[in-house]
């Protein structure tokens, strides 16, 4: 009888009648699931998004400059925010903001957005799509900052649920990326909180301004979304102070594959 990696014909034969975790057998070798649709997603709204205490608007070099430069310059705290962002600040001068507001204005493959807290009427920070490869229905979401006092606020969750809204419900990708330096732990923790799975590291991935940089990956796929959904929006917009969004996420994350 053959076997498989400790499988018989028999059982190879019942996991693929079965479909047993999407996995199939074709000539007693595991293929990954069929997809119906595989036709390449069409790429995010530019102009941006509106929601109840965030609007997301396209970046404005020059719209926008005063508001960004003073959420991020001037003081230590302020410009830690760029700490472990590549191709960035902090800026010292108004002008050099305002140069790599241009290059993201003018990205050809990036769409970056400036964050508008409606409460406080200015501009707080930023978020972007990155790494989009619509032909797999998959992109990322960087370049993630806010002024501190922004931070550990409703701020950067509706900002990403707003995203999260337009990737899997209107566009229909199958997969959102979250990437970060190994060593922010805010960031890490902060993925983890809206639901994002961490997948692993990749060791020695990149420099950013010198320094080695191991990434970590998380990610959130189609799939899974509809009760991170749910979570998020009881959180952002039901008055319940027991609530933890960090809590109601955790048993809806997955555990990195090993090998």
């Amino acid at each position: 009888m053959y076997v498989f990696q400790g499988l018989s014909e028999t059982m190879l034969e019942s996991r693929y009648n079965n479909q047993h975790s999407g996995i199939l057998y074709m000539d007693k070798q595991p293929v990954g699931e069929k997809i119906a649709d595989t036709s390449p997603r069409q790429l995010p709204d530019k102009a941006g998004f509106k929601g109840e205490f965030v609007e997301l608007h396209q970046v404005d070099p020059q719209g926008h400059l005063e508001a960004l430069f003073a959420a991020s310059s001037g003081d230590p705290q302020r410009e830690s925010v760029w700490t472990y962002m590549p191709r960035s600040g902090p800026f010292a001068k108004r002008a050099d903001m305002q140069a790599w507001l241009q290059w993201c204005h003018e990205h050809p493959e990036y769409i970056f957005y400036s964050v508008y807290d409606k409460a406080k009427q200015q501009y707080v920070g930023m978020t972007s799509f990155v790494s989009l490869v619509p032909e797999m229905q998959r992109l990322e979401l960087g370049f993630i900052w806010y002024t501190p006092t922004s931070q550990r606020s409703k701020i950067n969750t509706e900002s990403i649920y707003l995203m999260l809204c337009e990737a899997f419900d209107r566009l229909k990708y199958r997969r959102v990326e979250w990437k970060c330096d190994s060593l922010n732990q805010p960031s890490r923790n902060a993925a983890l909180r809206l639901g994002f799975s961490f997948e692993g590291v990749f060791r020695k991935h990149m420099f950013v301004n010198g320094h080695n940089r191991d990434t970590a990956w998380f990610a959130m796929v189609d799939t899974g979304w509809p009760e991170i959904k749910r979570n998020m929006e009881r959180w952002l917009y039901q008055a319940d102070s027991y609530f933890s969004l960090r809590e109601a996420n955790k048993p809806l994350l997955e555990k990195p594959c090993l090998a």
